[in-house]
């Protein structure tokens, strides 16, 4: 009797050490996305460190991606940091960039354990990082939240492994699948809870894109609105074929304070750059391509170049059509409002069904929301 009750004693112990460890990489997961948006190219890591049951210090990397979440948590643990535990959302890296290799600096920090939730698939680290921790005599468990780390990472995997963003299309209809009033006027699809999510999804984004027909009609800012988080706005990005682009539009006007990149053809008239160039818009250049007037994967290869790996579109219908057509949407966010605009209205997708995104065994479901009378049904790749 004695011995079983010893083992459901340690059984239990195993369970609470368990949990324990569960609850620290939540609170890692949660400071990672603090940095979404901010850190590209780098991915925005979480980090927490953990001495006798009690958080010694936490980290996520910071604007502009250095420094990087293992070593801003050690910094703010300090010596407490030796003999600890240290939970983080990604792989230590193990080479020299702008900043010397993260498992280093673990190692120095006299760190007993190292929980990962995965492991990094950038080549120059891809399990070297743990390879040179465990050589160091600490002991390393990977795979702990892994499925939600590698949600969080999506668009770091997506710009290693395809060497373009990952997309993330935003769409809001109404209960009879439009985003417009008659000829593409503007209408309140949803209320303002969902567009201070919006808000909140624009600034956890590193870029946004929309098509010139949206910017022609709507003469969009694309920044993000939410009290104190203006400085968070993403990169905006127009697929503007002609670089038909008003001087006097809102994002040119702003360009200046907030990034402008203009996506134009190789065949657009030189005259056209310059005088979009000189009221501060970034310029880039792709072969025409297809419905879009552009090579979607040029452009996407090229903004991966640029550094950008979490991708927001928004507009119009054309775009969102042609993206999900190319098969080059890997997460989609579908609002949906309580009001029938009418059969006149635009339709979400252009020509093609909204049921290519809700019943395409292309795409589960990932998560819902309810917003008052709205939803949110996020989808990600089966």
């Amino acid at each position: 009797m004695i011995f079983r009750i010893l083992e459901d004693q340690f059984a239990q112990k195993i369970r609470e050490s368990k949990d324990a460890d569960r609850r620290f990489m939540q609170l890692a997961l949660a400071l990672g996305r603090r940095g979404q948006g901010r850190t590209w190219p780098n991915p925005a890591v979480g980090a927490v460190i953990v001495k006798d049951g009690v958080i010694v210090g936490r980290g996520w990397t910071q604007p502009g991606g250095r420094p990087h979440g293992e070593p801003e948590a050690l910094r703010r643990a300090g010596e407490a940091a030796r003999g600890a535990t240290l939970y983080v959302t990604l792989e230590p890296c193990s080479h020299f960039g702008k900043s010397p290799p993260c498992a280093d600096a673990v190692i120095a920090a006299g760190i007993k354990r190292v929980v990962a939730a995965i492991e990094d698939p950038n080549p120059e680290v891809a399990g070297q990082g743990h390879a040179r921790l465990r050589a160091a005599g600490i002991t390393v468990d990977v795979g702990l939240c892994a499925a939600e780390a590698a949600f969080d990472h999506a668009g770091h995997f997506r710009r290693i492994r395809d060497r373009r963003p990952h997309v993330i299309l935003k769409l809001a209809v109404s209960p009879d699948g439009k985003i417009g009033a008659a000829g593409g006027k503007p209408v309140a699809i949803t209320g303002e809870a969902v567009r201070n999510r919006v808000h909140l999804l624009r600034a956890q984004s590193d870029a946004i894109l929309v098509g010139i027909g949206t910017v022609l009609a709507d003469d969009p800012l694309l920044t993000c609105r939410l009290p104190g988080m203006a400085a968070r706005s993403p990169v905006r990005v127009v697929l503007d074929q002609s670089l038909r682009m008003s001087a006097a539009s809102q994002l040119v006007r702003s360009a200046r304070e907030t990034p402008l990149w203009v996506v134009g053809s190789e065949l657009a008239e030189a005259a056209a750059a310059t005088r979009l160039g000189a009221a501060g818009a970034q310029i880039i250049r792709v072969p025409p391509g297809n419905a879009s007037g552009l090579d979607l994967p040029a452009v996407l290869h090229v903004l991966a170049e640029k550094g950008i790996s979490r991708l927001m579109v928004e507009g119009g219908s054309r775009v969102a059509a042609s993206f999900v057509a190319a098969d080059l949407v890997d997460e989609i966010w579908l609002f949906r409002g309580a009001e029938e605009v009418g059969s006149s209205g635009v339709d979400a997708l252009d020509a093609l069904p909204l049921s290519k995104i809700t019943q395409s065994q292309a795409y589960k479901v990932h998560a819902s929301e309810t917003f008052d009378k709205d939803t949110l049904t996020i989808y990600e790749r089966a």
